[in-house]
């Protein structure tokens, strides 16, 4: 190591700030904080049997050290945040989390308002509630709000052109407000109910539908109260399995389980006193970090993310206590706006909280661990499968989605040695082609793909799978030798004849050579997850966009058109196909239509069809 330590070493301050440690290329190995620079960072050139691998490991490469003085600690520890989520050292205990957390939205712009899933900016007119952990906690609970209260779950433009009542209706999830059946007054109640439930106060809610449960025994509507009397027992049972406390408070907790040099860190949210479930994440970087200091990079780097500011809770319990934690409390709370108490030493039901969420994270690790060891062993027999000589580290496998030629959607995903990496899937609109042709659409999505990944000098896969046959791996493989890409293996699974899952014929492009594979192989198994994977992730972007591009072209967009004219509309002509086939005299004999209205409804759906 050229980096003459003593001499910079003397030229340090002992004030609070933030070091960079940089290896011969000038990256960014390392971000720390210190209340004393110096001594802290004098620190890692004291020769110590205790030091950690990874930190001899470290020092061994450094360089250089750049030093960022600051006020105070908090201020350091701010600053170390950035820096790590700017740099990504490959030192520092990271934390993949690309994904937001999804809410319950419901909007006051609407007369009949309903509660629906959204992510992202809480910037609409309304309430949130929330974070979940998922989107699985979010639809558990529309489904819930549905049964109990039978708030509706229809978009506002299906609202807004409804002339009968859907089959929500019929199965009794819906009290259809868009044909008049329950009225404003009384859907108002039940979205009242819906909110308090929402906020953990059921007892509220019970006594509420008491009292005309009672009325309406007395007045003999005995249906009335019977439909109530059960409303009241599915909100009793709800109360039973969900409402984990009488304490309706908002808290967090965050346990940390590791094994060797594998770690998870469990995030248990609870909101009103509801569990609304559990995120788990997998730190990078941890070469056996004690458990104590894993959960002190997750508060700084979790709860210190800008986005996630409106999710932070008054309380945070924590599984093992962390040396800065006074500093770590308060630039949370100075991020909030509030002040947020974070618990390690807890009593009573809150001890039972974070022993489940203990458990938990065992749990989970341990799990997950098995899986990487099943993933792996699929790895290796893929590798002897195909016979290569060095390991694969890297798949990737391409699809096509389309409905009679229409929306065409091309699918890219990338799976690594322990599993699917969702970060980098990615989807393509395919243009400028023929309706239908599979062949053009997976030439242009390979051609478009690797065009990028060769500009980018980004990493290329080991292997390039394609669902489909000779077909398909041809124009992949002309594609490929255009761009000079001559070394990468193309497997082709195409359906066997039956086309029952095992009995894929699988195709190596360069041998030219159909590979023999047992339908109980590991390998084969690894092939028909990535296949299955492109395959879903190629559908779900297909539909997005079908449903974009049918949707972009209905009454909505015509000038003049409104929701009074659209529900005369489908009742006149009993639906949208109705409309597309009148003509204009037809149209002008709807009552708010004139002729100019008429002949601009006309030409809308004649320049569709």
């Amino acid at each position: 190591m050229s980096f003459d330590t003593k001499i910079y070493l003397k030229t340090l301050t002992s004030l609070p700030g933030v070091y960079c440690m940089q290896d011969v290329q000038g990256q960014v190995i390392y971000v720390g904080k210190a209340k004393n620079l110096k001594k802290r960072v004098s620190s890692y050139f004291v020769s110590s049997k205790t030091d950690s691998p990874k930190t001899q490991v470290m020092i061994k490469q450094v360089e250089n050290i750049e030093v960022t003085v600051t006020h105070t600690e908090n201020e350091a520890l701010i600053l170390e945040n950035n820096l790590i989520k700017s740099y990504k050292p490959r030192y520092n205990i990271l934390f993949r989390d690309d994904k937001s957390y999804p809410y319950l939205y419901l909007s006051s712009d609407h007369d009949y308002p309903h509660f629906r899933y959204h992510r992202g900016a809480l910037k609409g007119n309304g309430k949130y509630f929330g974070p979940y952990p998922g989107a699985g906690s979010v639809k558990r609970t529309l489904n819930l709000l549905q049964k109990l209260f039978l708030i509706r779950s229809c978009e506002d433009s299906v609202f807004a052109n409804r002339s009968r009542p859907c089959l929500q209706y019929q199965i009794k999830r819906c009290s259809a407000p868009c044909v008049d059946i329950v009225s404003k007054e009384d859907y108002s109640r039940d979205i009242k109910h819906a909110t308090l439930f929402l906020e953990g106060k059921n007892d509220e809610v019970i006594k509420s539908l008491n009292e005309p449960m009672q009325k309406a025994s007395e007045a003999l509507e005995f249906e009335v109260a019977a439909r109530l009397r059960d409303q009241i027992r599915s909100l009793r049972d709800v109360q039973e399995k969900q409402h984990i406390s009488t304490d309706a408070g908002d808290l967090d907790i965050v346990a940390c389980a590791t094994n060797g040099s594998h770690a998870c860190i469990q995030l248990v949210i609870i909101r009103s006193g509801l569990n609304l479930g559990s995120r788990s994440y997998y730190p990078q970087n941890i070469a056996k970090q004690a458990e104590a200091e894993l959960v002190s990079a997750f508060l700084s780097q979790f709860y210190l993310n800008q986005n996630t500011q409106q999710k932070i809770p008054s309380e945070i319990l924590i599984s093992h206590e962390v040396d800065d934690f006074e500093i770590i409390e308060e630039v949370i709370s100075e991020k909030a706006g509030r002040k947020i108490k974070l618990k390690f030493k807890v009593r009573g039901e809150r001890a039972k909280w974070l022993s489940m969420a203990q458990e938990n994270a065992n749990l989970t690790l341990t799990h997950q661990l098995a899986r990487n060891k099943n993933q792996q062993k699929r790895f290796e027999a893929l590798k002897e499968l195909l016979s290569f000589k060095k390991p694969i580290e890297r798949m990737e496998c391409f699809d096509i989605s389309h409905t009679q030629g229409e929306s065409t959607v091309g699918s890219c995903v990338v799976f690594g040695p322990e599993g699917p990496i969702n970060s980098q899937y990615r989807q393509f609109n395919i243009k400028n082609i023929t309706k239908g042709d599979d062949y053009a659409a997976m030439s242009q999505v390979v051609r478009r793909r690797y065009t990028r990944l060769i500009k980018e000098e980004a990493k290329l896969p080991d292997i390039i799978l394609i669902d489909g046959g000779k077909g398909q791996i041809s124009v992949a493989k002309k594609e490929l030798d255009e761009l000079q890409i001559l070394h990468i293996p193309i497997l082709g699974v195409a359906k066997g004849t039956t086309r029952k899952p095992g009995l894929e014929n699988l195709i190596l492009a360069l041998e030219k050579k159909t590979v023999d594979c047992d339908s109980s192989s590991p390998a084969l198994h690894l092939i028909q997850h990535i296949r299955d994977e492109a395959h879903r992730f190629a559908i779900t972007a297909h539909r997005q966009r079908r449903k974009k591009t049918r949707n972009s072209s209905t009454l909505e967009d015509i000038e003049g058109i409104g929701n009074k004219r659209r529900q005369s509309l489908i009742k006149h002509f009993g639906g949208m196909q109705g409309i597309a086939k009148a003509g204009i005299d037809d149209l002008a004999n709807v009552q708010g239509i004139n002729k100019n209205l008429a002949q601009k409804i006309y030409e809308n759906f004649h320049n569709i069809l």
